[in-house]
């Protein structure tokens, strides 16, 4: 696609790194996945060894040490691929792996972390519950402190790799519904008595990352487990979540674009009342509002990181606003597409249904397009 936005010189390095890597370890096997819903456990470890499960953490607990700029051009390769993939490694790197980066102890992160970045481990991150999703102070898991331990009762849903993952961070009630100061995070590790994996949910797209329930019953912690000071885990969870937006608005753009590239090539090769459809000013206006809304999306993803990287003050209203554009504009552009395509794009022998079934779900995850209107309206009128 022309005019790309570049990240940085590294960044595009790591681009075809992760597209070479895709054409040997995803794309021959990615429709598979998607068929009958694998989450190919084998492959996280592979690019673990590559170091695209610790990318932003720094080399002394195992991570590749790199910024915002390469994390973003990774996903977004990836996501041009297979979603799904691309999806369960944001929510490795920037929700669980990240979450003990900031928030844990000395200890913890060298418990912990060179294990996820090797990704001999693989993480999760339990904020959502069957009835709280936004409304996180009216959560019903609940932590209460037993002498030094904590013991931890309720269900978590919708949590990427729920079932899979060796190690999750958990987000837990330990004061009274709608209080203030209310959640505390504690590191669960999956053979921790007490947890177990409820329902794997099957999902219309991004099959190939697992989404299942966590079942927490009389599971006992040791207070060494809490990540932060009791009470500060709603605070840490809302710092977590603007990398988390910055992740789901770079995989946005990476299903987008591989939705018009698809859509592009085919409007070069099709023809009708022998011209290419193409050279008909109906697909011609579809494919220049694709490219400029993706183009828009990925320089709101720019600003976003210019953001993180200084902790500006904005890093709320950018990553936000990077979400809800790149995340409509995945579901516009694939939608489009397979438009273009018509009943070829219907099918399942072209990639362009899998994109707009992968595309549908970030506009709902980590807090949907109506959840990122109410951040950036609180934030320009405060």
């Amino acid at each position: 696609m022309g005019n790309n936005v570049v990240y940085s010189e590294l960044g595009e390095q790591v681009a075809k790194n992760v597209a070479d890597f895709a054409r040997k370890h995803i794309i021959p096997f990615y429709k598979e996945w998607d068929e009958l819903e694998v989450f190919p456990r084998e492959l996280f470890k592979k690019m673990g060894e590559l170091g695209f499960m610790g990318m932003l953490i720094p080399e002394k607990y195992g991570g590749a040490s790199m910024g915002y700029y390469e994390y973003v051009s990774m996903l977004i390769e990836l996501a041009k691929v297979c979603s799904g993939v691309a999806l369960s490694v944001a929510a490795h790197n920037s929700l669980c792996t990240q979450h003990i980066y900031q928030f844990g102890t000395e200890e913890q992160r060298a418990k912990y972390l060179p294990q996820l970045t090797n990704g001999d481990w693989i993480g999760a991150w339990a904020l959502t519950e069957p009835t709280t999703g936004s409304d996180a102070s009216n959560m019903k898991t609940v932590a209460t402190k037993i002498g030094d331990k904590w013991e931890i009762n309720g269900t978590k849903c919708w949590i990427t790799h729920g079932k899979s993952s060796e190690v999750a961070v958990v987000l837990c009630r330990t004061a009274e519904p709608r209080t203030a100061n209310n959640v505390t995070a504690f590191i669960v590790e999956r053979n921790t008595p007490g947890l177990k994996a409820g329902k794997k949910e099957h999902k219309l797209g991004v099959r190939a990352s697992e989404t299942a329930e966590m079942i927490f019953e009389h599971c006992v912690v040791s207070d060494t487990q809490r990540l932060g000071q009791i009470g500060t885990g709603f605070h840490q969870a809302m710092k977590i979540l603007e990398g988390g937006r910055i992740s789901i608005a770079a995989l946005s753009v990476g299903c987008a674009k591989g939705a018009y590239e698809c859509a592009l090539n085919y409007a070069k090769e099709r023809a009708q009342f022998d011209q290419l459809i193409g050279n008909f000013q109906a697909i011609s206006f579809k494919l220049a509002d694709m490219v400029l809304k993706i183009n828009g999306s990925e320089l709101l993803i720019l600003q976003s990181c210019n953001s993180k990287i200084k902790q500006s003050n904005n890093i709320n209203l950018h990553s936000a606003m990077a979400k809800y554009f790149a995340s409509e504009t995945a579901v516009y552009v694939s939608n489009e597409a397979m438009q273009i395509l018509g009943g070829n794009g219907y099918s399942k022998e072209y990639p362009v249904e899998k994109y707009l079934r992968d595309a549908r779900i970030t506009t709902i995850g980590e807090g949907t397009s109506e959840i990122q209107k109410l951040v950036i309206s609180r934030e320009i009128l405060q």
